[in-house]
């Protein structure tokens, strides 16, 4: 039985939120510091791992549909960057990562937030 639509795009935006927020929250983590103290810094690198995966592991219950709507984000390879940072937990490039922080996330950030702002259905005034 097909899903319905609607049910599909809700939990999508659900998704995109929840990617956008933690995408955010890596940003907010390391904001003040520099490659070499965010590496050096065990906790705040865990945390920032952990939010880049979230925003990997959101990106892969997203529908086809709204994939190809939105297709400013490159969906393979926030899926790649989560699968590396997973799998491949014992030999993560703090280097890496802040790359990915620094050039990666950003229009992430600007790309999910344009997606969600221009919602299908979505009508709200000064959004």
């Amino acid at each position: 039985m097909p899903r319905d639509p609607a049910v599909i795009l809700r939990e999508d935006r659900i998704r995109l939120t929840h990617m956008v927020e933690s995408a955010r929250r890596a940003v907010r983590i390391a904001m003040g510091l520099t490659a070499e103290s965010l590496a050096a810094d065990e906790v705040r690198m865990l945390a920032v791992i952990k939010s880049i995966e979230i925003v990997g592991e959101a990106s892969t219950k997203v529908s086809e549909g709204t994939q190809q709507r939105v297709p400013a984000i490159d969906w393979q390879g926030v899926r790649q960057m989560r699968n590396r940072l997973i799998h491949g937990y014992d030999t993560i490039d703090p280097a890496r990562v802040w790359d990915a922080l620094a050039i990666d996330v950003p229009p992430l950030i600007e790309a999910l937030e344009h997606a969600l702002a221009n919602w299908p259905g979505e009508h709200t005034p000064g959004a």
